[in-house]
This record gives structure tokens, C-alpha cells and sequence, in this order.
């Protein structure tokens, strides 16, 4: 059944509601959402919730998720953690868009009330995690949420850590950097995306995975995500993963977020400028009719996730310095 969970998912086929698997049990939660509770939890497993398809034109982590299901489906990897496993935008991955109404990445906050479809979903994930987090409160909670970027990067593979109060374990930094993660991205204030749920509510360790750039079902070369494979399966059989220093990545720190202010907006830079990309001091970045134009200050700011499109009140870019790797999992 694991096997072609995904498929009959995105087909909106009826499924059983929980069945057996090598080595343990699956649970069917609801449209897109599956729980595997091993037979036998390992000494080192973490109650991990492994997200894809938030975004729905975000295909390269629905693939590898699916090659992680095909090993525990056939007996080659032996489940030995409680997994949750999401489909977050189902109609948005039928549809290969991003979003169809609004975007669901930034609706992931407790009492949110908004109406719509994306506003449901999110709540409906928030009730999953929260009970799934709450059936295994023995285990260490760990939220691993998979992307991939709609621009080129100058690091392709890189981990947005989302503010929080929860100190980042130090082995995440070596597992992260195992897994060909280039680059990490640390989140300067509260930002309501579904990593950022887990790590604020539930003291998580908890990431945005961006794993390249996007392409449609069919075009991702999976080759450079093997390393990242390698992580969801130890994840998946409760054992150690592997590691590598974290040195390996280059760290930075959000500085300052560019918000879209008005209809009369626009980034002063080409639309495929490639995330990470370094601008010198003085550079215009954005014209607004309300806020004005903003000009980089004394030192040059990198620019991620630019997008002069999004709605009036979001985010258009975030501006990133280099900063040093972490001490004791913090950033410095």
C-alpha cells in the first residue's frame, strides 16, 4: 500500500483506513495524511513528521518521499520510528500550482480563522501534528518540511531554520550537512510557515528543506538528493543518521524582511536573479509607493525568496548576511 499511497492520493482514489506493513502498522488520518507506527520503536527513533507538496508545483520531494515508501513497502528498510507523512496541497499538486487561492506555507498559526480551502487545510494539518505529537510525547518531536525553490540558488540545496525558543540540536548541523545541504538560512523573527508550527508549538527540531529548483512530475534529476534519501530512511528506521561537520555549509542570518506595501511595487533586480545572490551597498532593491524605496545600508545583504508578485502585506524578499557556523547548535 505504501508504495502507491501517493498516486492513489493525488488520483483521489478511496483507500483503506489502516492496514500492515513490514515491522509495524499504517493509519490513514485523513486525505494526504498517513501515520506508520513501527512494531518496535528504536532506542534512538523520533517521532518525525516528513511534509511535501505544501507548495503543490513542488514535485522533486513528493518523488523522494515515494522512493523512501517503496523501501519500508518492500521489506528493505525496517520501520522502527512513528512517521506522519503529509501531503499538504493536494488539489494544488492535481493542478501543478503553486497555490489556487492563497499561499498555505503562511497560515500555519493557532487561531488562525481565515475561510477558503488553503485556511481549512492548514488547520487540519495543525489537529494532525498536534494529536500525532501528543500519541508519541516519548519520543523526540522532529519536523522535516520539503521544498524546492521557484528560482535558481546559488546554494541549490538549503534549510530555512525558523525562529523559535527551541535551541537547534547540534546534530541536526551534521546531519543536515550529510545530507548535501549547502547552506542554512536562520529566520530572524516568527514567521507562520508549517516548520516554523512545529518548532514554536511543540519544541521540535524543525526545518524547511528547499531541494532545488521546481520542476513538473517526471523532470527532477533525484541523483543530487540520494544524500537526502539517505537521512529520511535513517529517520524512518530509528537509527543514527549520518554526519558530517557543519562547517561544510554556509550559514546565514536573516537581516531584514522587504515587504510589498502597494499596488505601485516592484524589485529593482531581473526576476530570475538566483537566491543568495549578494548586492553592495547603496544598491536600490525595491520601489513602493508607500514605504518608499529601500537601498542596502553599510554592508552588502543577500537576497532569498525574492518575488515582486505576492499579495500587499507579504513578504516580496528576504536580505541575509553570512554568519558564523553555530556554536552548541545556535547560531552566533
Amino acid at each position: 500500500m505504501l508504495a502507491d499511497w501517493i498516486d492513489r492520493s493525488l488520483a483521489d482514489q478511496a483507500l483503506p483506513a489502516e492496514g500492515r506493513l513490514p515491522f509495524g502498522r499504517w493509519r490513514l488520518h485523513g486525505p494526504g495524511i498517513l501515520e506508520l507506527a513501527p512494531e518496535a520503536p528504536r532506542a534512538q527513533a523520533r517521532a518525525c513528521v516528513l511534509s511535501v507538496g505544501v507548495h503543490g508545483n513542488e514535485t522533486a520531494p513528493i518523488e523522494l518521499l515515494g522512493e523512501v515508501l517503496a523501501g519500508l513497502d518492500s521489506g528493505r528498510g525496517r520501520l522502527g520510528a512513528p512517521l506522519l507523512l503529509i501531503l499538504g496541497n493536494l488539489p494544488a499538486i492535481r493542478r501543478a500550482e503553486r497555490f489556487l487561492e492563497t499561499n498555505l506555507n503562511r497560515l500555519f498559526q493557532r487561531g488562525q480563522d481565515q475561510t477558503g480551502d488553503e485556511p481549512a487545510r492548514a488547520r487540519e494539518l495543525m489537529a494532525s501534528v498536534d494529536a500525532f505529537f501528543a500519541r508519541h510525547a516519548g519520543f523526540a518531536p522532529l519536523h522535516y518540511d520539503l521544498h524546492t525553490a521557484i528560482r535558481e540558488s546559488r546554494y541549490p540545496r538549503f534549510a530555512v531554520s525558523p525562529f523559535a525558543d527551541t535551541p537547534v540540536a547540534p546534530e541536526q548541523w551534521r546531519w543536515l550537512a550529510a545530507a548535501g545541504i549547502q547552506a542554512v538560512l536562520h529566520q530572524h523573527r516568527h514567521s507562520w510557515t508549517f516548520s516554523h508550527y512545529s518548532r514554536h508549538y511543540h519544541g521540535a527540531q524543525g526545518f524547511t528543506l528547499e531541494l532545488g529548483r521546481v520542476a513538473p512530475f517526471g523532470g527532477n534529476d533525484l541523483a543530487p538528493l540520494r544524500p537526502m534519501r539517505a537521512l529520511l530512511e535513517a529517520l524512518a528506521e530509528g537509527r543514527e543518521p549520518p554526519g558530517k561537520v557543519p562547517e561544510a555549509m554556509a550559514f546565514f542570518r536573516v537581516e531584514h524582511e522587504l515587504m510589498r506595501q502597494a499596488e505601485a511595487f516592484r524589485l529593482t533586480f531581473p526576476d530570475d536573479t538566483p537566491n543568495f545572490t549578494e548586492f553592495a551597498p547603496g544598491t536600490r532593491l525595491a520601489r513602493d509607493a508607500e514605504a518608499g524605496d529601500f537601498h542596502v545600508g553599510e554592508a552588502p545583504l543577500a537576497v532569498v525568496f525574492p518575488n515582486a508578485g505576492v499579495e500587499i502585506g507579504a513578504r516580496a524578499a528576504l536580505l541575509a548576511r553570512p554568519c558564523p557556523p553555530p556554536e552548541n547548535g545556535n547560531p552566533r
